[in-house]
């Protein structure tokens, strides 16, 4: 009788494990239609300090930071095609705040970041993308500690993730970056982190590439 009932609970520890596997290996990267607060959600992200390519075909939103794995697989692998289709990719970078006392950011990363949100030059997020994080130093760039002004605009950076991740959470999406937004071909407000294959080619099949 043990026997039985130990490999009953190990039959459902393993059904939970393979579960909570797919969940968070597919359904949980599957694009979300938005359907509930998308003016603000859009309000947001066309207020922040995004910076773009200038193309003049759909639009589609990216809120990353410097370091993110999955910010960086999805602009390596995507925004050469994206841009070839004349999709408008609208980069947020936004830096960190600390955790635990750690700091989560460097001052060259703060600096690039404010600097990108006031000047809104793809030409330099470009520049930064294309060196290794840890080599960059933001030669010539303003830094952000003793200047309010660009003090208020990394924390406006930061506050970005606070707002949209009830707004997100309402229509069964989670803030997970990056978080990337879209509108499809007939007219529908989606997100996904989009991160496997099968969730980005979902995503770019919404915006006509192949």
């Amino acid at each position: 009788m043990k026997k039985l009932i130990a490999g009953f609970v190990l039959l459902a520890v393993v059904a939970v494990a393979i579960l909570g596997a797919w969940w968070w290996f597919d359904v949980r990267q599957r694009p979300k239609v938005i359907t509930k607060n998308q003016a603000e959600i859009a309000r947001l992200l066309e207020t922040a300090g995004w910076v773009s390519p200038g193309r003049t075909g759909p639009r589609l939103y990216m809120v990353s930071y410097r370091d993110c794995p999955g910010c960086e697989q999805f602009r390596v692998e995507n925004f050469a095609d994206l841009h070839e289709a004349q999709v408008d990719t609208r980069v947020i970078v936004v830096a960190r705040p600390d955790l635990n006392g750690q700091a989560r950011s460097t001052p060259a990363e703060r600096a690039t970041v404010a600097e990108l949100w006031i000047g809104r030059s793809w030409p330099l997020y470009e520049r930064w993308t294309a060196e290794a994080a840890a080599a960059w130093t933001a030669v010539g760039i303003a830094p952000v500690e003793g200047d309010m002004a660009r003090t208020a605009v990394i924390e406006a950076g930061r506050g970005l993730e606070d707002r949209l991740t009830p707004l997100l959470r309402t229509n069964g999406a989670a803030f997970d970056y990056p978080v990337l937004v879209w509108w499809s071909a007939d007219g529908e407000m989606k997100t996904c982190a989009c991160t496997t294959k099968a969730s980005a080619k979902a995503l770019r099949r919404d915006l006509g590439v192949q």
